[in-house]
């Protein structure tokens, strides 16, 4: 089994880019964990400054919503003060209604502007009984506002106890202005601010339709447990300031995927094609490296191989270098010649051996064909059939005249087919009415040359294994024709056939007691002389009688082949 190492230019950029790449894979991860924690940390400084913006906006809002509380308690008794609540009204359009309570909570009066009071009330939300408990000035939830027909503002309530007066003075604001401010706000891409209070009921969300329809949830419980500053929870920064004027608080929300992962997704990009572009740059180093250092035994290596792979056609080209890969290139140079040299002389001496081998057989006669042909030549003579055995005793010496060829191995296809002929003749004598025979051969393919003694052994096996028991009158047939630059016998007839495994077998086997020149013989004369492209290819099925196909190349000039 082969061996192949890794080469000595793979060690090397192997190594370099290893290094490189342990380098900046640990520079990579240092810096991105880094520049993770300083963008989160960021990130926290950027939700608590947005936060602290909205909580001084809203802080201010409650101030100024407290300061007209305070000024509408001192004028709510005054003499002129129908006048002072329409002009406040006007100048404060955010105020929908200013009422005011007595001590059991029951609305007494409900100054507006553009709003029609109802005559009866059947519960105002705008009122909290919680407040006569509390004694101390309270701001609901939003709400709506059930005191108007036809008409249901959002509002938010302050009321305040007036004191010694036993009643209460609400005002019930519109949240517009505030909601507007928050929904406003955002804290990168997608992020925002809300308002709950203390114990964690929801003031305004700026997706409250959503929250609602429960297409959104917010974790107010867990916001509410939490002291003032920032958390990080999963995916999700949450900054939480308390206002200092009421129960509120402000709520800023942020997504670390936005703001923290896009920056590390776009940093890793630009250090994803800087490792690239460094790996490159070190695999170019690399290569020249170990171009400068391994070329001379890379191209002995591959040298070496392509002896290996083709030795009879390789041509060394010597390689240069230092003088240890010199004295190698000279020593595998001397090598490769001899090793040709010696391949030359080992394929010629196979050749030549493996000729003498079917020429020896060749010359050789079956004797149980010569002992069987001349007993039936003697039985003839004494049954007074003298003519009978004057052909065969004619058709018996052209076969013998023809298998000697003066020593040829290759005759032309017409004495050939005679020899054909005339072993058929013999057999026809041995075999009577037990089969025929017939000649079907292009005219133009006659003085052609094929190997003597061909057909012979094909036709010997038909009769033997093909119409030898036959009930029926067998028969074989000997065609030729060209194909292309080849010749084309098939030699078919009509018997018994064979399995799969018989025609193995007599592809493979030298003699048998019937035959003198192998199936087997015969084709390896074809490959012999003309390559393995020729030969004999056999096709029979059992009761489908055999089909023997024989190619070989048009040859006229037998000087090319013979070399012995």
């Amino acid at each position: 089994m082969k061996r192949r190492g890794i080469s000595m230019t793979s060690i090397l950029i192997l190594v370099l880019i290893g290094m490189v790449l342990v380098i900046m894979s640990a520079s990579i991860m240092l810096f991105l964990s880094t520049y993770r924690e300083f963008l989160i940390e960021n990130a926290r400084t950027v939700g608590r400054q947005i936060t602290s913006q909205v909580c001084d906006t809203v802080s201010n809002y409650v101030d100024e919503i407290e300061s007209s509380m305070d000024m509408l308690k001192e004028e709510l008794d005054a003499e002129d003060s129908d006048a002072f609540f329409d002009s406040f009204l006007k100048i404060r359009p955010d105020v929908v209604a200013v009422t005011t309570y007595d001590d059991q909570g029951t609305l007494l009066d409900c100054r507006t502007l553009d709003h029609k009071v109802r005559q009866e009330v059947y519960q105002n939300l705008s009122w909290d009984p919680s407040n006569l408990l509390s004694q101390k000035r309270q701001i609901s939830t939003p709400h709506v506002v059930t005191l108007f027909e036809g008409e249901y503002p959002w509002v938010v309530t302050m009321t305040a106890p007036l004191e010694g007066k036993n009643r209460w003075i609400g005002l019930d604001i519109s949240f517009s202005s505030i909601s507007e401010y928050i929904s406003g706000v955002g804290i990168g891409q997608h992020g925002y601010c809300f308002l709950m209070d203390e114990t964690g009921n929801m003031i305004y969300h700026p997706q409250q339709q959503l929250i609602y329809s429960s297409l959104k949830t917010e974790d107010t419980e867990f916001i509410a447990r939490q002291m003032d500053g920032s958390i990080v929870k999963e995916n999700v920064i949450y900054t939480v300031q308390s206002l200092d004027n009421c129960r509120w608080r402000v709520v800023g929300v942020s997504f670390v995927d936005e703001l923290i992962d896009d920056s590390i997704r776009d940093i890793s990009e630009i250090m994803g094609v800087t490792a690239v572009l460094i790996a490159l740059f070190a695999i170019l180093i690399g290569f020249f490296i170990s171009r400068a250092l391994s070329r001379p035994v890379r191209e002995l290596s591959g040298a070496m191989r392509q002896f290996e792979a083709d030795a009879d056609h390789f041509v060394y080209q010597p390689v240069g270098g230092a003088r240890e890969i010199v004295a190698l290139s000279d020593s595998f140079h001397h090598m490769v010649g001899r090793i040709q040299r010696l391949m030359e002389q080992v394929r010629s001496e196979e050749i030549n051996l493996r000729k003498t081998e079917l020429k020896a057989l060749q010359a050789q006669i079956n004797p149980h064909f010569l002992y069987n042909t001349l007993d039936s030549i003697s039985w003839m003579c004494e049954r007074g059939k003298n003519g009978d055995a004057v052909k065969m005793v004619n058709a018996l010496a052209r076969l013998f005249r023809i298998s000697i060829s003066r020593g040829h191995e290759l005759i032309p296809i017409r004495s050939e087919l005679m020899h054909a002929e005339s072993y058929l003749e013999i057999q026809a004598y041995r075999y009577k009415n037990q089969f025929s025979y017939r000649f079907d051969v292009e005219e133009s393919c006659m003085d052609y040359l094929c190997n003597k003694i061909t057909l012979q052994p094909i036709i010997e096996n038909a009769i033997y294994h093909g119409i030898n028991g036959l009930v029926d009158e067998g028969e074989i047939v000997i065609s030729l024709k060209e194909e292309g630059e080849d010749l084309l016998f098939l030699v078919e007839d009509n018997g018994a056939g064979m399995e799969p495994e018989m025609v193995q077998a007599i592809l493979s086997k030298e003699r048998s007691d019937h035959t003198g020149i192998g199936i087997k013989n015969v084709n390896d004369r074809l490959k012999i002389y003309f390559g393995t492209p020729y030969g004999i290819t056999i096709d029979s099925a059992p009761d489908e009688g055999t089909r023997v196909y024989i190619r070989m190349p048009k040859v006229r000039e037998a000087a090319q082949y013979e070399k012995i």
